[in-house]
């Protein structure tokens, strides 16, 4: 049997996209976090936006405009950023905010910097580091403490987190919780490493994700200052394989434990990413390595 196929539909006037698909927080392809990033002229309708990143199928798809602004520095580039993961729009996705940056960096190579506007979170200002990484600046979201063996659970947590508890390798040693993310964090590396995770039972924990996180002990991560690993509602409980959002609370949350102002951290998901941050009072500084792993072109 032989198949035609020009017989399926062609599209009428289809609009060419160009589609970067960029490894975040690594400088090895297959590792780290996937984005894709995709440079517009001007926004496209959200419905296709959120079908463009559902067809993905990657943790998050950033689009990017260009403001239409005269900054006094020519050597900063100014963009409005959008992030949608295939379930829905983010309000803030730190991987997909360095893959924006390292494809914007590749394409003007005299820039040092990048002034990026999001809705929810306003401006974020975006460097070159001299070890050739990318350096973001972002809210501080230290999370609060919400149970610990002389601290009770809250009355308004969500009740389902007992049975995630009862799910746990180990008794957690401390419980917090953020506007993104309830954050376990336990007395041993091997609780988080060993974690088992049931889908169904972390998208009971919405619109909240399960962050799992421990001081780094094993020879393996004796580079690392702590290890986590990220269960996200925005793909539906699964983990996320590298996540700068929730680093945001991680690094100010095990600041204060170890004293330190920098901390080297890694999310030790099965494709794993490290992450450089740094504690300037309200803001953290997270920086990361990227590569590409594919360029393209789209037909909408």
């Amino acid at each position: 049997m032989t198949l035609n196929c020009d017989t399926a539909p062609k599209k009428e006037n289809p609009m060419p996209l160009d589609i970067h698909i960029i490894d975040a927080f690594t400088d090895t392809v297959f590792k780290g976090n996937s984005a894709a990033v995709i440079i517009l002229n001007q926004w496209l309708e959200d419905s296709v936006m959120q079908s463009i990143a559902s067809q993905n199928n990657l943790s998050e798809t950033a689009f990017l405009v260009k403001n239409e602004t005269d900054l006094e520095d020519k050597a900063t580039l100014d963009y409005h950023i959008r992030w949608f993961s295939p379930l829905k729009e983010m309000d803030f996705c730190g991987h997909a905010t360095l893959a924006s940056a390292f494809l914007l960096f590749e394409q003007h190579s005299t820039a040092t910097s990048i002034h990026f506007y999001a809705k929810a979170l306003g401006s974020l200002i975006i460097q070159k580091t001299p070890e050739g990484k990318i350096r973001m600046n972002f809210p501080n979201t230290l999370p609060s403490l919400i149970y610990s063996a002389t601290h009770e659970l809250a009355a308004d947590v969500d009740p389902v987190i007992n049975t995630v508890l009862a799910h746990l390798p180990n008794a957690p040693y401390k419980i917090y919780k953020n506007q993104q993310a309830y954050f376990i964090m336990f007395d041993n590396e091997a609780a988080v490493l060993g974690f088992e995770p049931d889908t169904m039972l972390m998208t009971q924990l919405a619109p909240l994700g399960l962050v799992l996180t421990a001081q780094a002990q094993s020879n393996k991560y004796s580079k690392y200052d702590f290890i986590s690993r990220y269960f996200s509602q925005a793909l539906g409980g699964a983990e996320d394989p590298v996540t700068g959002s929730v680093h945001t609370a991680l690094a100010p949350l095990w600041g204060k434990q170890l004293s330190k102002d920098q901390l080297l951290a890694y999310q030790a998901s099965s494709r794993g990413g490290e992450l450089q941050c740094e504690l300037q009072g309200d803001r953290v500084l997270i920086s990361g390595h990227a590569v590409r792993y594919l360029s393209g072109v789209i037909e909408i």
